[in-house]
Protein backbone atom coordinates (compact mmCIF):
# COMPACT_ATOMS: atom_id res chain seq x y z
CA UNK A 1 0.00 0.00 0.00
CA UNK A 2 1.25 3.44 -0.91
CA UNK A 3 1.78 5.60 2.16
CA UNK A 4 3.45 8.82 3.25
CA UNK A 5 6.77 7.10 3.95
CA UNK A 6 7.17 6.06 0.30
CA UNK A 7 6.57 9.61 -0.88
CA UNK A 8 9.05 10.99 1.65
CA UNK A 9 11.71 8.49 0.57
CA UNK A 10 11.32 9.32 -3.14
CA UNK A 11 11.41 13.04 -2.44
CA UNK A 12 14.48 12.86 -0.20
CA UNK A 13 16.44 10.53 -2.49
CA UNK A 14 15.90 12.92 -5.41
CA UNK A 15 16.86 15.92 -3.27
CA UNK A 16 19.96 14.22 -1.83
CA UNK A 17 21.04 12.68 -5.14
CA UNK A 18 21.41 9.11 -3.86
CA UNK A 19 19.94 6.57 -1.48
CA UNK A 20 23.05 6.75 0.70
CA UNK A 21 22.94 10.53 1.05
CA UNK A 22 19.19 10.48 1.73
CA UNK A 23 19.64 7.83 4.43
CA UNK A 24 22.27 9.96 6.16
CA UNK A 25 20.02 13.02 6.10
CA UNK A 26 17.11 11.06 7.54
CA UNK A 27 19.19 9.14 10.11
CA UNK A 28 18.18 5.83 8.55
CA UNK A 29 20.08 2.93 7.08
CA UNK A 30 20.43 2.68 3.32
CA UNK A 31 18.84 -0.76 3.40
CA UNK A 32 15.72 0.61 5.14
CA UNK A 33 15.01 2.97 2.24
CA UNK A 34 15.94 0.43 -0.45
CA UNK A 35 13.77 -2.26 1.18
CA UNK A 36 10.72 0.03 1.45
CA UNK A 37 11.00 1.16 -2.18
CA UNK A 38 11.54 -2.44 -3.37
CA UNK A 39 8.34 -3.55 -1.59
CA UNK A 40 6.44 -0.73 -3.30
CA UNK A 41 7.85 -1.71 -6.70
CA UNK A 42 6.97 -5.37 -6.19
CA UNK A 43 3.44 -4.56 -5.05
CA UNK A 44 2.57 -2.45 -8.09
CA UNK A 45 4.88 -4.07 -10.64
CA UNK A 46 6.73 -0.86 -11.52
CA UNK A 47 10.21 0.56 -11.12
CA UNK A 48 10.65 3.86 -9.31
CA UNK A 49 14.16 4.57 -10.56
CA UNK A 50 17.07 3.09 -12.50
CA UNK A 51 20.68 3.38 -11.55
CA UNK A 52 22.76 5.31 -14.05
CA UNK A 53 26.35 5.19 -12.91
CA UNK A 54 26.43 6.68 -9.44
CA UNK A 55 23.16 8.53 -9.89
CA UNK A 56 19.52 7.54 -10.09
CA UNK A 57 17.14 8.25 -12.96
CA UNK A 58 13.42 8.35 -12.20
CA UNK A 59 11.06 6.26 -14.27
CA UNK A 60 7.60 7.44 -15.33
CA UNK A 61 6.23 5.98 -12.10
CA UNK A 62 8.99 7.69 -10.13
CA UNK A 63 8.27 11.06 -11.74
CA UNK A 64 4.61 10.67 -10.82
CA UNK A 65 5.46 9.80 -7.22
CA UNK A 66 7.81 12.79 -6.99
CA UNK A 67 5.09 15.19 -8.18
CA UNK A 68 2.69 13.59 -5.72
CA UNK A 69 5.24 13.89 -2.91
CA UNK A 70 5.93 17.56 -3.65
CA UNK A 71 2.23 18.28 -3.38
CA UNK A 72 1.16 16.04 -0.50
CA UNK A 73 4.12 15.81 1.88
CA UNK A 74 4.10 19.55 2.78
CA UNK A 75 0.34 19.38 3.34
CA UNK A 76 0.71 16.32 5.57
CA UNK A 77 3.53 18.02 7.49
CA UNK A 78 1.27 21.03 7.97
CA UNK A 79 -1.63 18.81 9.06
CA UNK A 80 0.56 17.16 11.69
CA UNK A 81 1.59 20.56 13.01
CA UNK A 82 -2.02 21.72 13.13
CA UNK A 83 -3.07 18.63 15.06
CA UNK A 84 -0.18 19.09 17.49
CA UNK A 85 -1.12 22.76 17.94
CA UNK A 86 -4.76 21.86 18.60
CA UNK A 87 -3.73 19.19 21.10
CA UNK A 88 -1.56 21.74 22.92
CA UNK A 89 -4.14 24.53 22.78
CA UNK A 90 -2.27 26.74 20.30
CA UNK A 91 -4.77 26.48 17.46
CA UNK A 92 -8.50 26.02 17.08
CA UNK A 93 -11.84 27.80 16.91
CA UNK A 94 -13.53 29.51 19.84
CA UNK A 95 -17.29 29.99 19.64
CA UNK A 96 -18.43 32.64 22.10
CA UNK A 97 -22.04 32.85 23.27
CA UNK A 98 -23.43 36.03 24.80
CA UNK A 99 -25.81 35.87 27.77
CA UNK A 100 -25.11 39.50 28.60
CA UNK A 101 -27.17 41.69 26.32
CA UNK A 102 -25.01 44.84 26.42
CA UNK A 103 -21.61 43.09 26.65
CA UNK A 104 -20.69 43.23 22.96
CA UNK A 105 -18.88 46.53 23.47
CA UNK A 106 -16.72 45.05 26.21
CA UNK A 107 -16.14 41.86 24.22
CA UNK A 108 -14.81 43.84 21.26
CA UNK A 109 -12.05 45.22 23.51
CA UNK A 110 -11.07 41.67 24.47
CA UNK A 111 -11.24 40.07 21.02
CA UNK A 112 -8.82 42.52 19.37
CA UNK A 113 -5.86 41.71 21.64
CA UNK A 114 -6.80 38.02 21.59
CA UNK A 115 -6.75 37.79 17.79
CA UNK A 116 -3.37 39.49 17.74
CA UNK A 117 -1.93 37.17 20.40
CA UNK A 118 -3.44 33.96 18.97
CA UNK A 119 -3.33 34.28 15.16
CA UNK A 120 -4.13 30.58 14.61
CA UNK A 121 -7.33 30.61 16.68
CA UNK A 122 -10.56 31.73 15.02
CA UNK A 123 -13.38 33.47 16.91
CA UNK A 124 -17.07 33.19 16.20
CA UNK A 125 -19.68 35.18 18.14
CA UNK A 126 -22.95 33.29 18.62
CA UNK A 127 -25.57 35.85 19.63
CA UNK A 128 -28.26 33.26 18.97
CA UNK A 129 -27.33 31.78 22.34
CA UNK A 130 -28.21 34.89 24.30
CA UNK A 131 -30.14 34.06 27.43
CA UNK A 132 -29.94 30.25 27.13
CA UNK A 133 -26.17 30.01 27.01
CA UNK A 134 -25.60 27.49 29.83
CA UNK A 135 -27.41 24.74 27.93
CA UNK A 136 -25.54 25.65 24.74
CA UNK A 137 -22.20 25.49 26.56
CA UNK A 138 -22.98 22.12 28.12
CA UNK A 139 -24.11 20.78 24.72
CA UNK A 140 -20.81 21.87 23.04
CA UNK A 141 -22.69 24.30 20.77
CA UNK A 142 -20.44 27.09 22.07
CA UNK A 143 -17.04 27.00 23.77
CA UNK A 144 -17.18 30.17 25.87
CA UNK A 145 -20.14 31.85 27.57
CA UNK A 146 -20.12 35.50 28.64
CA UNK A 147 -22.70 35.85 31.41
CA UNK A 148 -23.51 37.96 34.47
CA UNK A 149 -25.32 34.97 35.99
CA UNK A 150 -22.98 32.03 36.69
CA UNK A 151 -24.60 28.78 37.74
CA UNK A 152 -23.38 25.72 39.59
CA UNK A 153 -23.50 23.05 36.89
CA UNK A 154 -21.39 19.88 36.79
CA UNK A 155 -18.59 19.98 34.19
CA UNK A 156 -18.83 23.78 33.75
CA UNK A 157 -16.52 26.38 35.25
CA UNK A 158 -17.29 30.10 35.58
CA UNK A 159 -14.46 32.59 36.09
CA UNK A 160 -15.31 36.19 37.15
CA UNK A 161 -13.46 38.77 35.05
CA UNK A 162 -14.73 42.11 36.38
CA UNK A 163 -17.28 43.62 38.75
CA UNK A 164 -19.68 46.45 38.00
CA UNK A 165 -22.74 48.20 39.39
CA UNK A 166 -26.15 48.66 37.81
CA UNK A 167 -27.29 52.29 37.66
CA UNK A 168 -30.52 54.04 36.85
CA UNK A 169 -30.06 56.44 33.92
CA UNK A 170 -32.48 59.39 33.67
CA UNK A 171 -32.52 62.68 31.83
CA UNK A 172 -30.76 65.48 33.71
CA UNK A 173 -34.05 67.32 34.35
CA UNK A 174 -35.84 64.21 35.61
CA UNK A 175 -37.40 64.36 39.09
CA UNK A 176 -34.95 61.66 40.31
CA UNK A 177 -31.83 63.17 38.73
CA UNK A 178 -30.42 64.64 41.94
CA UNK A 179 -30.97 61.56 44.06
CA UNK A 180 -27.93 59.57 45.23
CA UNK A 181 -29.98 56.36 45.04
CA UNK A 182 -33.56 55.28 44.46
CA UNK A 183 -35.98 53.13 46.45
CA UNK A 184 -38.36 50.62 44.77
CA UNK A 185 -41.34 52.94 45.17
CA UNK A 186 -39.58 55.59 43.06
CA UNK A 187 -40.23 53.57 39.88
CA UNK A 188 -44.00 53.19 40.39
CA UNK A 189 -44.83 56.03 38.03
CA UNK A 190 -42.07 55.36 35.48
CA UNK A 191 -41.87 53.68 32.10
CA UNK A 192 -38.88 51.35 32.42
CA UNK A 193 -36.85 50.62 29.29
CA UNK A 194 -35.15 47.20 29.44
CA UNK A 195 -33.50 44.62 27.23
CA UNK A 196 -35.97 42.12 25.68
CA UNK A 197 -35.79 39.32 28.25
CA UNK A 198 -38.18 38.01 30.90
CA UNK A 199 -38.39 40.15 34.02
CA UNK A 200 -37.29 37.09 36.00
CA UNK A 201 -33.90 37.40 34.31
CA UNK A 202 -33.39 41.04 35.32
CA UNK A 203 -31.72 41.84 38.64
CA UNK A 204 -33.66 45.08 38.94
CA UNK A 205 -36.80 42.99 39.29
CA UNK A 206 -35.53 39.91 41.14
CA UNK A 207 -33.29 41.73 43.63
CA UNK A 208 -34.92 45.14 43.97
CA UNK A 209 -38.53 45.55 42.83
CA UNK A 210 -40.18 42.15 43.35
CA UNK A 211 -38.91 41.60 46.95
CA UNK A 212 -40.37 45.01 47.85
CA UNK A 213 -43.64 44.32 46.06
CA UNK A 214 -43.33 47.08 43.46
CA UNK A 215 -43.47 47.26 39.66
CA UNK A 216 -42.85 50.15 37.26
CA UNK A 217 -45.86 51.77 35.61
CA UNK A 218 -44.95 50.12 32.31
CA UNK A 219 -42.09 48.05 30.96
CA UNK A 220 -40.88 48.70 27.40
CA UNK A 221 -38.33 46.37 25.79
CA UNK A 222 -35.68 47.83 23.48
CA UNK A 223 -33.09 45.84 21.56
CA UNK A 224 -30.19 48.30 21.34
CA UNK A 225 -28.42 50.35 24.02
CA UNK A 226 -28.13 53.33 21.68
CA UNK A 227 -31.89 53.47 21.04
CA UNK A 228 -32.58 53.02 24.76
CA UNK A 229 -30.47 56.07 25.61
CA UNK A 230 -32.11 58.11 22.84
CA UNK A 231 -35.51 57.27 24.29
CA UNK A 232 -34.35 58.29 27.78
CA UNK A 233 -33.11 61.60 26.35
CA UNK A 234 -36.49 62.08 24.66
CA UNK A 235 -38.30 61.63 27.98
CA UNK A 236 -39.82 58.30 26.96
CA UNK A 237 -38.71 56.47 30.09
CA UNK A 238 -35.81 55.55 32.36
CA UNK A 239 -33.41 52.63 32.10
CA UNK A 240 -30.99 50.58 34.17
CA UNK A 241 -27.59 49.74 32.66
CA UNK A 242 -24.11 48.74 33.87
CA UNK A 243 -22.15 51.76 35.06
CA UNK A 244 -19.26 50.99 32.68
CA UNK A 245 -21.63 50.85 29.72
CA UNK A 246 -23.07 54.24 30.59
CA UNK A 247 -19.54 55.67 30.61
CA UNK A 248 -18.92 54.26 27.13
CA UNK A 249 -22.29 54.83 25.48
CA UNK A 250 -23.66 57.95 27.16
CA UNK A 251 -20.63 60.24 26.91
CA UNK A 252 -21.85 63.70 25.83
CA UNK A 253 -25.47 63.03 26.82
CA UNK A 254 -27.08 65.11 29.55
CA UNK A 255 -27.96 62.13 31.72
CA UNK A 256 -27.81 61.48 35.45
CA UNK A 257 -26.67 58.16 36.87
CA UNK A 258 -28.28 57.01 40.12
CA UNK A 259 -27.62 54.11 42.47
CA UNK A 260 -30.13 51.27 42.85
CA UNK A 261 -30.91 51.09 46.57
CA UNK A 262 -28.74 52.42 49.36
CA UNK A 263 -26.19 49.61 49.03
CA UNK A 264 -26.14 49.58 45.24
CA UNK A 265 -26.86 46.68 42.89
CA UNK A 266 -23.55 44.98 42.17
CA UNK A 267 -22.89 42.36 39.51
CA UNK A 268 -19.96 40.67 37.79
CA UNK A 269 -19.22 39.44 34.30
CA UNK A 270 -18.19 35.80 34.19
CA UNK A 271 -16.59 33.64 31.52
CA UNK A 272 -17.96 30.10 31.42
CA UNK A 273 -16.12 27.16 29.85
CA UNK A 274 -16.31 23.39 30.06
CA UNK A 275 -14.17 22.27 32.99
CA UNK A 276 -12.38 19.61 30.93
CA UNK A 277 -11.13 22.32 28.53
CA UNK A 278 -10.23 24.98 31.09
CA UNK A 279 -6.50 24.25 30.79
CA UNK A 280 -6.50 24.81 27.00
CA UNK A 281 -3.84 27.42 26.31
CA UNK A 282 -5.91 29.76 24.17
CA UNK A 283 -8.87 29.63 26.57
CA UNK A 284 -6.51 30.61 29.38
CA UNK A 285 -5.17 33.34 27.11
CA UNK A 286 -8.69 34.66 26.53
CA UNK A 287 -9.42 34.68 30.28
CA UNK A 288 -6.22 36.61 30.99
CA UNK A 289 -7.04 39.22 28.34
CA UNK A 290 -10.66 39.47 29.55
CA UNK A 291 -9.49 40.19 33.09
CA UNK A 292 -6.94 42.71 31.88
CA UNK A 293 -9.14 44.81 29.61
CA UNK A 294 -12.01 45.03 32.10
CA UNK A 295 -14.66 47.71 31.64
CA UNK A 296 -13.77 51.14 30.30
CA UNK A 297 -14.82 52.68 33.60
CA UNK A 298 -11.93 50.97 35.38
CA UNK A 299 -9.65 53.55 33.80
CA UNK A 300 -11.77 56.47 35.05
CA UNK A 301 -11.92 58.04 38.47
CA UNK A 302 -15.44 58.28 39.98
CA UNK A 303 -15.55 62.00 39.28
CA UNK A 304 -14.36 61.54 35.71
CA UNK A 305 -16.90 58.79 35.14
CA UNK A 306 -19.72 61.02 36.43
CA UNK A 307 -18.56 63.85 34.15
CA UNK A 308 -18.49 61.49 31.17
CA UNK A 309 -22.11 60.48 31.78
CA UNK A 310 -23.46 63.95 32.51
CA UNK A 311 -21.67 65.47 29.50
Amino acid sequence: MLDRQHLVFVREVVRAGSVTAAAERMNLSQSAISHAVAKLENRYGVKVWHRKGRSLQLTQAGEYLLRLADRLVPELDHAEQVLADIAQGRRGAMRIGMECHPCEKWLMRATGPFLAAWPDVDIEIRTAFRFDGVAALAAHEIDVLVTPDPVNVPDLEFEPVFDYELKLAVRADHRLARRAFIEPADLLGEDLLTVPVAAERLDLFTRFLIPAGYRPRRRVTVESVELTLQMVMAGRGVTVLPDWLLVESAAGLDLARIGIGQGGLGKSINIGVRRAELATDYLQGFLEIARRVGPAEAALSPSAAETAVRG
